[in-house]
């Protein structure tokens, strides 16, 4: 093994990704990142005494560039030997039904791929190839946005099912391994357009940053991801306690209780909102978090928005959260 693929295993190891035996679904769209993640996952497959297979998405969004993608991946699992799952998307006509991004709408159809096939096949981990970048890039996404501070942890390195084990590494490291080991890989020209938020994120924001800050920026966003995840981590046990405590905090058919809500900072207030429009499936940012405060503070029968089909109504001794339709 190379160093890389050394340091690769180490990570692994160290954070227990992969347990000894387990079946591994490794999520390859034929892109440098994917690529890279299924060589250093193939490279060190003997030491974790694992088993891997492929999983492929074809979003249908760029025409015979998507199916050159398919093809490709296909192609490259032969080769290696491995099984590859594949699924096609009519992603365009779901994101107008669903009324969401074509980015979020691909993120739901491709994860509930990626949870049908493990159920089916009896896969216990997904890996994706997420990488110190793809990081930063996401911690910026959601500052603009205007999260709460915990969502600043970015990617987390393992998240249920999911695992990101190339998290320590920067692109820089994953491009020189890939001519390295000679591995092809097929370039979206997409990701070179700045129409989506991520694209611009990328290519334009970070650019300018490190032009004036040079080697600050990657490492400042990594220590406030790590210390956002403490944060998190910190969060999770005081709300789980506070919500044992104190009846009425935790969202119940649709409910959380007017009077117990009073009683705590308008902190608490808006992580207790949080992990309620989380449960929900309903958009979490700051916009609606700063409504559901607001409303708190007004009067029985008021009524706000939290989301394009979530209407928070002031009941009784209630908040009720009501959905004006099923979420996709």
């Amino acid at each position: 093994m190379n160093t890389l693929e050394k340091k690769f295993l180490q990570e692994v190891r160290s954070r227990r990704l992969v347990d000894h035996g387990e079946k591994v679904l490794v999520a390859v769209s034929g892109g440098p990142d994917s690529m890279a993640l299924l060589s250093l996952l193939s490279a060190v497959q003997p030491l974790l005494h694992c088993e891997l297979a492929i999983a492929h998405c074809n979003f249908q969004l760029r025409g015979t560039e998507s199916d050159g993608d398919e093809s490709f991946v296909r192609a490259h699992a032969l080769t290696l030997g491995l099984e590859c799952f594949v699924e096609r998307f009519e992603t365009g006509r779901c994101a107008e039904e669903w009324k969401k991004s074509l980015e979020e709408t691909a993120r739901i159809l491709r994860y509930a791929f990626f949870e049908q096939v493990m159920v089916e096949q009896g896969f216990s981990r997904v890996a994706t190839g997420h990488h110190v970048n793809d990081n930063a890039e996401t911690i910026l996404f959601n500052l603009f946005r205007g999260v709460s501070l915990s969502a600043l942890r970015g990617i987390r390195a393992r998240n249920g099912k999911i695992i990101r084990p190339m998290l320590l590494l920067h692109k820089a490291d994953i491009t020189a391994y890939l001519a390295q080991k000679g591995v092809a890989s097929r370039i979206d020209a997409s990701n070179g357009v700045d129409d989506y938020d991520r694209n611009f994120i990328r290519n334009r924001v970070i650019p300018l940053i490190e032009e004036r800050f040079a080697h600050k920026l990657l490492p400042s966003l990594g220590r406030l991801s790590n210390q956002a995840g403490e944060l998190e981590e910190f969060l999770e046990l005081y709300f789980e306690n506070l919500c044992e405590r104190e009846a009425g905090l935790t969202l119940t058919d649709g409910k959380l209780e007017v009077k117990a809500l009073k009683l705590l900072t308008v902190f608490e207030q808006k992580e207790l909102f949080k992990r309620a429009l989380r449960d929900l499936d309903a958009p979490v940012d700051g916009q609606a978090l700063q409504k559901l405060v607001d409303l708190l503070n007004s009067h029985q029968g008021k009524m706000v928005m939290a989301g394009r089909a979530l209407r928070v109504l002031w009941k009784g001794g209630s908040l009720c959260f009501l959905r004006d339709s099923p979420a996709p």
